[in-house]
């Protein structure tokens, strides 16, 4: 999920990967104003993404690759 306060690295972000969220969640909006590709309910992108992975993010087919 994404907060208001995040949007100060959101704008450092090239897109957006949720856990939760729908088509009006914050980060769908926020991807929708910053025309940044986002995909939001993965449900697991918390724990399968580790910070500092390098992903590639497919928001028209909504597929999230980490990159090897």
């Amino acid at each position: 999920m994404t907060f208001p306060s995040f949007i100060v690295a959101m704008k450092r972000a090239c897109a957006f990967v949720t856990d939760e969220g729908g088509i009006t969640c914050h980060a769908a909006i926020v991807a929708r104003e910053m025309q940044k590709p986002c995909i939001i309910g993965t449900k697991i992108a918390t724990q399968v993404l580790k910070d500092g992975d390098a992903v590639e993010v497919d928001a028209e087919n909504g597929a999230v690759r980490v990159i090897v």
